[in-house]
């Protein structure tokens, strides 16, 4: 590869040609008024480029971002951040293969936890700090799936609840820096989850507040009486940057950049308004601020979440390997819009300012892009955190409201198909979840018992007790095992038409 290194001295000679644009504000006059933990890719292609576009109009500047690594394996993100002044390289992948590169200049430091805990603590604390903002993921937050409870038990926080230990996570840094600003008279930041999980900031707050209680109760108090965790909406699909994506980009565009990111064209960030402290002005470049996310947010989980689900078992099975290689094969895109429109949007309350038509035909659209490149083996990780939130409540709304449930019951027959960890041709499938052990046991037992897949109640309810929704679900089991998944879909979409 050849090209320049990406880095503050060399922005000018990036920008030249104009094929490249890259920040053309004044980075060393911005202060940092926002700490973000968790600097991934989803972080870089989402929240840090819309402050990116805000600074752009010679706004914000008072809202730049320190990024936090707390974990060991974060040193390499930080050594490639840091190498090149905090600046990477933003890469819209459009369908028809353009690609269109930004410089995104946003987040102008970065600390590494595990050399300085001290100085993330001073971060935290210093009252320009107005907003501290996660995507640490789902599992981040330590809330038990089953219980729905805090884990106060897990290995992660166990050296933060020390006496007087010195932070070491998320959670020991932000109720420490919240102690401090308390105890000398600072008001409070707000904790903004950007992780793509409903109710993200009402996850964030009762994670946050078990944690304070458990060092100090009269904190936690404080927090949850004193302390917003607004819910947001967040959309992009955002895949792993690969080694071939900065060959590209040196290739192309002549820049060497250790960890750009790359994305689709599409972008969506609703927020609740609810920042006593301050925030940047996102409505002024795309984002949404509203008074309440869950319109928006049912709409993502139940028709996007949903149809990931609908594409990826069902796709992999027959043979595909990629999101865009199913949703250009004509029936699996029927079938997915059949599902949203019959099944999906029923459940949907009004959502202000959306056409559900439209965003339907979008969402295939999006899946069908093949420079994206998003992979089915993703797409099918950890369904035990996905299914039971995104589909089940659909199909136990449809059921209450004699609504249609059969589109629904063949994606959680083709999860339990997959499940089984071999595919149509004899090869294993390598299965990844948190659940893996039950989830294949359960997979195997349903060859004897077709309803052993079923009976994780922790997942389904009592859909194993639903003669409706069984009947329907055994067939679809029957046919995959049987006819395999292209067979049993066509044979499902036979006489279906969309409206």
């Amino acid at each position: 590869m050849t090209g320049v290194e990406l880095d503050e001295a060399n922005l000018p000679h990036i920008a030249e040609g104009g094929s490249v644009t890259v920040p053309h504000y004044d980075r060393s006059r911005i202060s940092t008024g926002i700490v973000h933990f968790g600097v991934g890719g989803f972080f870089r292609a989402h929240q840090a480029m819309y402050l990116d576009r805000l600074l752009s109009q010679g706004k914000g500047l008072d809202y730049g971002i320190c990024g936090i690594a707390t974990l060991p394996h974060d040193r390499r993100i930080y050594d490639a951040m840091t190498g090149q002044d905090c600046l990477y390289t933003l890469v819209l992948k459009h369908p028809d293969g353009t690609l269109e590169p930004r410089v995104i200049g946003s987040m102008t430091s970065m600390l590494f936890a595990p050399d300085d805990r001290q100085a993330v603590i001073d971060r935290l604390t210093d009252p320009a700090t107005k907003i501290v903002a996660l995507t640490i993921t789902e599992g981040g937050y330590l809330i038990d799936q089953v219980t729905g409870q805090f884990r106060a038990d897990h290995p992660s926080i166990r050296g933060d609840l020390e006496p007087g230990a010195t932070p070491s996570t998320a959670f020991g840094f932000i109720v420490a820096a919240l102690a401090a600003r308390r105890a000398a008279g600072f008001d409070p930041f707000t904790v903004q989850s950007c992780d793509n999980l409903p109710g993200n900031g009402d996850i964030a707050k009762k994670a946050m507040s078990a944690f304070a209680r458990l060092i100090d109760p009269e904190l936690a108090d404080w927090i949850q009486g004193h302390v917003t965790f607004p819910n947001a909406m967040v959309d992009r699909i955002t895949p792993v940057t690969t080694d071939a994506d900065r060959e590209h980009l040196a290739e192309q565009f002549g820049i060497m950049d250790a960890w750009p990111v790359v994305c689709e064209p599409f972008t969506q960030w609703v927020i609740e308004d609810h920042f006593p402290a301050g925030r940047p002005a996102w409505e002024e470049v795309g984002a949404q601020l509203v008074a309440d996310v869950v319109p928006y947010e049912l709409m993502k989980l139940r028709l996007l979440n949903a149809s990931h689900q609908g594409l990826t078992y069902l796709g992999f099975l027959a043979g595909y390997r990629y999101a865009h290689e199913v949703c250009s094969d004509q029936l699996f895109a029927d079938f997915l819009l059949y599902y949203m429109e019959r099944e999906g949007s029923p459940t949907l309350p009004l959502v202000p300012g959306v056409d559900l038509d439209a965003y339907r035909h979008q969402l295939v659209d999006r899946f069908a892009n093949p420079w994206v490149r998003d992979t089915l083996a993703r797409l099918c990780a950890e369904t035990s955190d996905r299914i039971p939130k995104w589909l089940v409540p659909v199909i136990t709304e449809n059921l209450a409201a004699d609504g249609d449930i059969d589109a629904s019951a063949l994606i959680v027959a083709s999860w339990a198909r997959y499940a089984e960890g071999v595919d149509e041709h004899g090869e294993s499938i390598d299965i990844v979840d948190n659940d893996k052990e039950r989830v294949m046991a359960a997979a195997q037992d349903s060859k004897g018992d077709p309803l052993a897949f079923l009976a994780m109640q922790d997942y389904f309810g009592d859909l194993g007790q639903n003669e409706r929704f069984t009947a329907v679900y055994t067939a679809h089991l029957a046919s995959l095992r049987e006819h395999g998944a292209r067979a049993t879909l066509a044979a499902f979409m036979a006489g279906r038409r969309l409206t």
